[in-house]
């Protein structure tokens, strides 16, 4: 396949943005070391919300007036793809491996064409079906172990508490159809860095975080997750799929769960087994399916 200029830099930006996506389950598996999960996600979107006003002023981009239907559609799309997400990311992956839920959330394209079908009634053709057979097969292998070596105390309850922040995060790219006024970009993260940081707010002081003894990385892996997926992911991965179409934009969520198994090895210091690796291949094979699929559209969201 021959892409020009334009389509090599979007493929690029793209790529780049995955690979950060795929950083945040290190991040989240760093965090949840020292921060209660809505303590963390309050900190992630209170760090991101600044940097989102200075861009917005700077673009000159308008703060969104929706109607009543529209703000309620946001609002969901916040307890969802901002709250929640980070929330059950940052549960699972304190009982499963970095590795693990690496491949789960690589599922994402799958996810959200398992939900276009189940709840939107979508008709989906054969390659997006098997597509999503793939994802969720590479979840088994991950999920159910394969001998004491892979028994895991907590570990499937892990991954299924990762593929439920999969789940939100694909209930956010369905409910970003059902807006009547559709957002530019900038003005729909901003929005949802705002919202996110509101929902999170009572639960994160009834978690009481001033008594806490945080340790360095923490903090670290905190401001990371705010700055680099949150704000610079978002710049990416909008500036790169503006110069793809649907299909091309997709085939680099791919790089997804090869960044979290690889940072995970790197940064975690964690062992990759064959069942992960092996989980591996299957969802990328489920993306790459999916991909090639007519009529393809982007399959990630703004995590």
């Amino acid at each position: 396949m021959v892409v020009g200029a334009r389509a090599a830099v979007g493929l690029l930006l793209c790529s780049l943005a995955m690979v950060t996506v795929g950083s945040t389950v290190v991040a989240s598996k760093l965090m949840t070391a020292g921060l209660p999960p809505f303590t963390a996600t309050a900190l992630r979107f209170a760090l991101a919300l600044p940097v989102f006003c200075v861009l917005m002023a700077a673009t000159g981009t308008r703060w969104p007036r929706p109607g009543r239907h529209d703000a309620a559609i946001l609002a969901a799309q916040a307890g969802a793809g901002s709250v929640g997400y980070t929330v059950l990311m940052l549960l699972g992956t304190r009982l499963a491996s970095g590795a693990d839920a690496g491949v789960v959330a690589g599922t994402l394209p799958a996810v959200a064409a398992g939900f276009a079908l189940l709840v939107l009634r979508e008709r989906l053709g054969p390659r997006l079906l098997a597509s999503l057979g793939l994802a969720l097969a590479g979840v088994l292998v991950v999920t159910l172990p394969a001998g004491e070596a892979r028994a895991v105390p907590g570990a499937w309850l892990g991954n299924l508490l990762v593929l439920g922040a999969v789940g939100c995060e694909a209930v956010f790219i369905l409910l970003n159809k059902r807006l009547r006024q559709p957002l530019p970009a900038l003005a729909l993260s901003s929005s949802m860095a705002a919202l996110g940081l509101l929902l999170s707010l009572l639960p994160a002081l009834l978690e009481r975080p001033w008594r806490l003894q945080v340790p360095a990385s923490a903090w670290a892996a905190t401001a990371y997750y705010a700055w680099v997926p949150t704000v610079l992911g978002f710049w990416l991965w909008y500036a790169g799929a503006a110069r793809l179409s649907g299909g091309l934009a997709a085939l680099t969520t791919a790089w997804l769960p090869v960044s979290a198994l690889a940072l995970s090895a790197l940064v975690l210091g964690e062992v990759l087994g064959a069942g992960q690796l092996a989980g591996c291949a299957l969802v990328l094979g489920g993306v790459l399916l999916g991909a090639s699929a007519p009529g393809r559209r982007p399959g990630a969201g703004r995590l």
